[in-house]
């Protein structure tokens, strides 16, 4: 509610008249309503106005508004009249708020409060340590980083010293790693509560679970710490010493567990630890594992089956000439709009295959083999000038250059050169050895015919079963 002037000549002389006026919301957004038109004002009325308007709720309650338009001092003697020089108004200390009360929300709805104040406050500390583990998780959620950015730059510049009652000066990154290993010994606890309370609030399933491994390093010795050893580095720092992290999650991608191994682990031995690993916590269940190739193996998919679990793994290329004749055929049944599938079942076993092919993957596949193609063709062209020029005249000698392009053409290909007089001549086969291996195309030209193979173990009970 507020006054508003009107304006007006009459007789030469300017007359103003002001009405009192307020905001409603309509259907058709805010609009402004007079209630009453006071006409002129003298000095004295414009102040018995501008003392105070009386405005009721829709409760009925009443609360007094002050009404100061622009064009009309206040007056000189309210002391609720505050003059601000807006020249030396500036903003201090912005922190960031509503995504640190979110995950505080969330920490408190996944009732986690309660679990560490019980769990870790045992002891007396200036920081409640169940308070320090909630500032790493949200910190998790909203801005992932170490524990020395946390406390220089992201505690700082947010409202987590209000939410959660910290005093200042109070965080520091010795308390955050302190904290973690505080938490450390409740691992099996926590993930119990999580997985119930998820469980309870989100109506989520944990049948289904995808089984994957990855790998961090660190760039120093790590004396003390003897899981650190050089292995496969999927960072690419073969150089560094690391550790393999195994980690669970259910088809919605909620973390179900973890583990970690030593460094030097091999993927495909982790699976037996793994499974025993849920037992012991989650108890024995009928449970779907879904895992890539470097996980699988005959030993593998046994214990799985002795378990009564089901499986839907990644197949190696190995496999592929089995069912070279099921990939030429056309009767492919599209799932998605660039995904292919064909379902084959193998007579008197316990598996089912599904081929798939996609057509992103066979456009990456021949984008691989024309580049290894235009890489031959063009050290073929070198060699040929090379000889032609006469600079290369020992035989034995022809291959050198040869050899060293061959030790980076990919693992699915073996390479061979033959001399024709003066004239190269490759040739190159599908496969990991020339005994098993098909021909391909001669001189560079490199034939495609390659698709996934995924494999599923058929349920005893039913013979219904999906892949999506």
């Amino acid at each position: 509610m507020f006054l508003r002037p009107h304006q007006r000549s009459k007789d030469g002389k300017d007359h103003t008249y002001w009405s009192l006026v307020e905001t409603v919301r309509t259907a058709n957004g805010p609009r402004q309503r007079t209630l009453c038109y006071l006409g002129e004002l003298n000095s004295s009325a414009q102040s018995c106005w501008l003392k105070t308007v009386e405005v009721f709720n829709q409760q009925g309650e009443a609360q007094q508004l002050k009404l100061f338009p622009s064009q009309v001092e206040p007056p000189a003697d309210d002391p609720q009249v505050a003059r601000v020089l807006v020249d030396r108004v500036r903003l201090e200390r912005t922190r960031q708020f509503g995504a640190c009360f979110l995950g505080w929300e969330l920490w408190r709805r996944l009732s986690l409060d309660g679990f560490f104040e019980e769990a870790v406050d045992g002891d007396p500390a200036d920081v409640p340590w169940s308070r320090v583990a909630a500032l790493l998780a949200i910190n998790r959620l909203c801005a992932p980083g170490s524990e020395l950015a946390v406390e220089e730059r992201w505690y700082p510049s947010t409202a987590l010293d209000d939410l959660l009652e910290i005093e200042e000066g109070k965080i520091n990154d010795t308390r955050l790693y302190r904290c973690l290993d505080r938490i450390l010994p409740h691992k099996t606890k926590l993930e119990r509560h999580l997985k119930e309370r998820y469980g309870e609030l989100f109506g989520a399933e944990f049948d289904v679970l995808l089984y994957d491994l990855t790998s961090t390093y660190v760039e120093g010795a790590a004396e003390k710490n003897p899981m650190m050893c050089r292995g496969y580095s999927r960072d690419h720092r073969p150089d560094c010493e690391q550790m393999v992290i195994a980690l669970i999650v259910n088809s919605e991608g909620f973390p179900f567990s973890y583990e970690t191994f030593n460094g030097n682990r091999a993927d495909v031995s982790t699976m037996e630890t793994i499974l025993r690993m849920v037992e012991r916590k989650y108890g024995k269940a009928r449970r779907i594992w879904v895992m890539d190739r470097g996980i699988v193996s005959e030993e593998n998919l046994k214990a799985i089956r002795q378990r009564g679990g089901l499986y839907l793994v990644g197949t190696p290329r190995s496999q592929m000439k089995k069912f070279e004749a099921e990939l030429l055929q056309d009767d492919w049944t599209r799932v998605r709009p660039e995904v292919e599938v064909k379902q084959v079942a193998v007579s008197q076993g316990e598996e089912t295959y599904i081929l798939c092919r996609t057509d992103g993957r066979k456009e990456k596949e021949k984008a691989i083999r024309k580049r290894f193609s235009t890489r031959m063709e063009l050290a073929f062209e070198r060699l040929q000038k090379t000889i032609a020029a006469g600079r290369l005249k020992d035989r034995n000698k022809m291959g050198g250059g040869w050899e060293k392009f061959r030790l980076d053409t990919p693992k699915s290909m073996i390479c061979s050169m033959s001399l024709c007089g003066t004239r190269p001549k490759a040739y190159v086969w599908f496969g990991r050895s020339k005994k098993n291996a098909r021909p391909g195309a001669t001189c560079g030209k490199v034939r495609i015919c390659c698709a996934p193979i995924f494999r599923r173990s058929r349920p005893s009970s039913s013979g219904r079963s999906t892949c999506n």
